[in-house]
């Protein structure tokens, strides 16, 4: 019984290839951008799991209130708050700070000199994260003389992980801290994974960093410095909210005992925690609040999958009950002769599985062929893996959507009235019209939605592209400072600025996209209000550092060696000096962490973090000791200019390769997220439409054959080829137009709540939904013109002798 239902499906699939292309084209063109779609959300709600103590893994995070009562999320916690936290909270199983540098630095062995990216880290490190030793026995992170590598590094370097007792030096300078010396190496760890976000070469003790800076600038041994990350693992049964409530004060406390009368508490905020792994996915707080991050990106594209895969069903439902005038005598026979309704079910319900599984099929191998360059586009590595559970996944895929693909034409066909259908008496129901007409409008309703979402990402990544920073970043590259350039930054800047095509250059700590090379709330002033808390963002950077940058000045100056050393001295930005409320501020002194500084003038505000944020307080600081060197370059020439920088870097810092980002670059990263989610919602769109214009292409056909009687009698009477192909081609213009009504409502929420998150952001104005409407409509007209000219072409005299 089984193989003649297979065999009668097989039959009718062949019957009619127009019928059986279009559906395949359509659902395996559905599945397939289902299944990208699901590898994709599968790796981003995977990112950062692999820690095996992930569900009580937890980051310590600080709420601080700014000047204007708003609050801001800080990673930046007290180096000192590891400690305390484990030892006098009987709720924290294992605590550890970690101190992280955008800078790269260099590790040596012999004549290899490699440029590697470091971390500092408490002892307890590998008992809070899941990183195995390859190579060695002790996993805590502690003294001064002993690193660990990964195992990525010990093999450019060694050859081997068997390194642990060998030594190496390690090439790194912060501000004016020296770490270059030599190193034992105390393990080799397994490197992060792909799906980490934390990627790092080799592991230094944090209690070096802290012997380092005691005393200077980045000290961390006393509580009103914050320069470090917090991490803890909560021992089981621990209650988050019970334990947030009893941390919410914990160094407000401490501040309060160790420095009575002072104003550091006015500054520390309040603490609370998240779990390690969900910051990659719940990153954005508004106001102190959480409210989403790329977890709305996961769930949006969640949607969109399931939207393609129901369009695609659609159109099958559509055209199979479209067709099923050409099989009614086919079911009344079947029925007169003795057929139950369940076989007609089985029968038809068989037939869309097989149309199912076939298409399913043709997914797999789609998906095979365009993996590639959706690796490209997510900057992710995705791979499908036909394990068991994966073939699995895809047979249940198969299933249900052959189910819901095939229901509706199976219950449809299988109830009609063996004598009515035999008897030709047998009418299209208004109820079977009516929904068919509504999965159309549904169909194209998405469609409309889409179109409009893709042109509002784009404009908002446009404004992006073309808004006022207020700095340049155009044509200045980007280098760290290392081997020689450390001692000898005055000497290189100033031979380089000789090389053709180099317009200037100079040198920075931190940058403008997040990080700063120091931030808080230490600063005082005159007349300053005892309960005012400002955080602010700070920079150095030497001589010629804001002219290379085109920072502008609403008063006073920048750094010039012609006033002498402006060690001394500091500017701060527009919306610092607005919230410190100093009036005539230019000559005024201020005291940074202790040290009096005097401001020498006021910059035009300037965008250093993305435009999800509004600019906030900053300042910048003179500094000769900077980690990243910045040099402009005349545009036109630049591969040319960049050889030529290459070729002496390589001469002045010899054995060491020369890496540079272009500063453009560092801005792009911030929204990076942004534009791979614009680029996929194009291609996804796009994808939506094609599937419901085949839909479309095959109903209008149907329709034309329906009617190909009527036409041949209307062009015999007289009508026109134009007359024949606007009466084919306007009900289905109808369905379109519904669907755009309905879809401009949805699609102005959708796009206003994605775009609330961004500080500066367009206006969704009618144009854009002018532009989605009548694109929609273009797309409708082309795919049913093409029928409906065929149709009014026709020769009436061959329509009108078809029985």
């Amino acid at each position: 019984m089984i193989k003649s239902y297979i065999k009668i499906a097989w039959r009718n699939l062949l019957k009619d290839r127009l019928f059986t292309l279009l559906n395949l084209l359509g659902l395996s063109t559905g599945l397939a951008c289902t299944l990208l779609i699901y590898l994709w959300v599968t790796d981003e709600l995977h990112v950062d799991k692999f820690n095996e103590k992930d569900s009580r893994l937890y980051e310590v995070l600080k709420k601080v209130s700014d000047a204007e009562g708003s609050v801001r999320i800080s990673k930046n916690t007290q180096g000192l708050l590891a400690k305390s936290m484990a030892d006098e909270l009987p709720e924290v199983e294992y605590a550890v700070p970690v101190r992280r540098d955008d800078n790269l630095s260099i590790l040596s062995f012999g004549d290899k000199h490699i440029k590697v990216k470091h971390e500092f880290a408490g002892k307890d490190f590998f008992n809070i994260f899941s990183y195995p030793l390859v190579n060695g026995n002790n996993k805590e992170v502690s003294g001064v003389k002993g690193i660990f590598l990964s195992d990525q590094l010990a093999l450019k370097l060694f050859n081997s992980t068997d390194v642990v007792g060998k030594t190496v030096n390690w090439d790194y300078k912060n501000n004016e801290v020296d770490f270059n010396s030599s190193y034992s190496i105390s393990g080799v760890y397994k490197a992060a994974p792909a799906n980490a976000t934390d990627h790092f070469d080799i592991l230094v003790p944090f209690d070096l960093y802290a012997q380092k800076h005691i005393g200077g600038m980045g000290d961390i041994t006393f509580w009103g410095s914050n320069m470090a990350s917090t991490y803890i693992v909560l021992k089981k049964q621990t209650s988050i909210n019970a334990f947030n409530d009893k941390i919410k004060d914990f160094t407000v406390q401490k501040v309060k005992a160790l420095y009575p009368g002072q104003e550091y508490e006015k500054y520390e905020g309040t603490l609370f925690t998240r779990r390690f792994s969900d910051a990659y996915l719940y990153s954005n707080y508004v106001n102190g609040i959480q409210s989403g991050g790329r977890i709305e990106y996961v769930r949006l594209f969640s949607i969109i999958a399931i939207f393609i895969l129901v369009i695609a069903c659609i159109n099958f439902m559509n055209l199979s009950t479209a067709k099923a005038s050409g099989r009614m005598k086919e079911v009344g026979i079947r029925k007169v002769v003795g057929a139950p309704r369940r076989s007609l079910i089985l029968q038809y319900m068989g037939e869309s599985m097989l149309m199912s599984f076939l298409s399913i099929f043709i997914a797999v191998v789609l998906v095979s062929l365009f993996l590639p360059a959706f690796k490209q586009i997510t900057g992710k590595e995705l791979s499908l893996n036909l394990n068991l559970n994966f073939i699995l996944s895809l047979l249940s895929i198969a299933v249900i959507t052959g189910i819901i693909a095939g229901s509706y034409p199976a219950l449809y066909l299988s109830g009609f009235k063996p004598v009515a259908v035999l008897k030709g008496k047998l009418k299209t129901s208004a109820n079977e019209s009516f929904i068919r007409k509504g999965l159309v409008v549904f169909q194209f309703a998405i469609s409309v939605v889409l179109i409009i979402s893709v042109l509002v990402v784009y404009k908002q990544m446009k404004l992006i592209q073309t808004t006022n920073l207020g700095y340049n970043k155009d044509n200045i590259i980007k280098f760290s400072a290392d081997g020689k350039l450390h001692d000898n930054l005055e000497t290189f800047i100033t031979e380089i600025k000789k090389i053709p095509g180099i317009v200037t250059a100079s040198a920075m700590n931190g940058n403008f996209s997040g990080q700063s090379s120091h931030s808080g709330g230490g600063i005082r002033w005159e007349g300053k209000d005892p309960g005012l808390g400002i955080e602010y963002y700070g920079v150095s950077g030497d001589y010629g550092f804001m002219e290379i940058l085109d920072l502008k000045m609403a008063e006073g100056r920048t750094f010039s060696r012609q006033f002498g050393a402006d060690s001394s001295s500091v500017i701060f930005n527009e919306a610092a000096i607005k919230a410190m409320g100093i009036k005539n501020p230019v000559g005024k002194t201020v005291s940074l962490w202790g040290k009096n500084k005097q401001i020498i003038g006021i910059a035009k505000d300037y965008h250093f973090e993305s435009l999800y944020k509004k600019v906030g307080p900053a300042f910048i600081e003179y500094s000769p000791a900077n980690e990243t060197v910045l040099v402009k370059i005349k545009a036109g020439n630049q591969q040319e200019t960049i050889s030529r920088l290459e070729k002496f870097y390589k001469s002045f810092n010899q054995g060491l390769s020369f890496e540079y980002r272009f500063l453009d670059d560092d801005y792009q990263a911030l929204y990076s997220s942004e534009q791979k989610v614009a680029v996929l919602s194009r291609y996804f769109a796009t994808i939506a439409i094609i599937i419901s214009c085949l839909g479309l292409f095959g109903l209008s056909a149907f329709t034309a054959q329906k009617r190909q009687k009527e036409i041949g009698i209307r062009k015999v009477v007289g009508a026109s080829m134009s007359g024949i192909a606007v009466m084919l081609s306007k009900d289905f213009l109808k369905l379109v137009l519904i669907a755009i009504l309905i879809a401009f409502p949805a699609a102005w929420m959708i796009t206003h709540q994605w775009l609330q998150s961004f500080a500066y952001r367009i206006h969704v104005g009618a144009g854009i939904f002018f532009i989605a409407g009548a694109s929609i409509i273009v797309i409708t007209l082309l795919t049913v013109s093409f029928q409906s000219l065929k149709a009014a072409l026709a020769n009436p005299v061959k329509s009108l002798r078809t029985e």
